[in-house]
């Protein structure tokens, strides 16, 4: 049985940082992209960053140059640093799991099939 548990959400002000972790059981960590997808209230789900198993990253454009995704294999744990975090960055947070794959066009498809309970991220004053 596959499990994501999600850690490390908070208050903080505008211009902090946080660090989101997620560790992993099951057999999904060493062959699987893990990601991270935030949605806040009235929003849709977005996705945030993901990495693949051989380590390549994408992100979303909203946290391009403020978020950083990394994985330990030897922890089965993959981390989301946050910095320069914003008022708009509130939002809950899933970890997840799944299959990504980039195009011919440089297009990027991940699609989660297990998800974290999530954990709330404040930002504000």
């Amino acid at each position: 049985q596959v499990q994501l548990v999600e850690s490390g959400g908070g208050l903080v002000q505008p211009g902090g940082s946080l660090k989101l972790s997620c560790a992993a059981s099951g057999s999904i960590f060493s062959t699987n992209t893990m990601g991270w997808f935030r949605q806040a209230p009235g929003k849709q789900r977005e996705l945030v960053a993901a990495i693949t198993s051989s380590g390549s990253t994408n992100y979303g454009d909203s946290v391009k140059g403020r978020f950083t995704i990394s994985r330990d294999k030897s922890k089965n744990t993959v981390y989301l640093q946050m910095n320069s975090l914003k008022p708009e960055d509130t939002a809950v947070y899933f970890c997840n799991s799944g299959p990504s794959h980039w195009d011919g066009s440089g297009n990027y498809y991940y699609t989660p099939y297990y998800w974290g309970q999530g954990t709330q991220v404040t930002v504000s004053s």
